[in-house]
């Protein structure tokens, strides 16, 4: 049988900060503007993503999501430039985190 390594990585403030499920929430509302369309998208209710949210805002230096109230023109969602940076960031954690897990993952499949 070949073993594979596998694992999860994710950014702790006074809570978990970013990990991969709220990096695809912020990665939909960049591509929507919408919380509710992002959550629709990942199969989360709207309370979920807009939990998450809120999360993601309170523990960051500033807020990664910017939001306007519906109304006459709709409401909205934006990944605000912490936002973006904070997507680049925890991107970049997580490519270097797969291509550990791909190296030693071949070297278990070597034993």
């Amino acid at each position: 049988m070949a073993f594979k390594l596998n694992g999860r990585i994710w950014i702790e403030g006074e809570d978990r900060f970013i990990g991969i499920g709220k990096l695809r929430l912020l990665e939909q509302i960049e591509r929507t503007g919408s919380i509710s369309a992002s959550a629709k998208a990942l199969g989360m209710s709207y309370k979920r993503a807009w939990d998450l949210i809120q999360s993601v805002n309170k523990q960051a230096p500033s807020p990664l999501v910017s939001t306007q109230a519906g109304g006459e023109r709709g409401g909205g969602a934006v990944l605000t430039e912490e936002g973006k940076r904070w997507v680049g960031i925890y991107q970049n954690i997580h490519e270097r985190f797969q291509e550990f897990l791909n190296l030693e993952s071949e070297k278990l499949a070597s034993l």
